[in-house]
């Protein structure tokens, strides 16, 4: 099985969150658009930030 690239991970991610956000009522449907660019790039600069060095695992 193919691991899910960096990107990928967190395009699910964030993806996740919205919709959490939506089911709670934090996020109207309507505002999905503007709410998941925030989050994907919160969740990609805390990623890409936090990463560890490529061979270092």
């Amino acid at each position: 099985m193919k691991m899910a690239s960096t990107d990928e991970q967190i395009l699910r991610a964030a993806k996740e969150i919205v919709v959490k956000f939506i089911e709670v009522g934090r996020v109207s449907p309507t505002g999905f658009d503007e709410a998941f660019k925030q989050i994907y790039s919160s969740v990609a600069s805390a990623v890409k930030k936090e990463a560890p060095p490529a061979g270092s695992e």
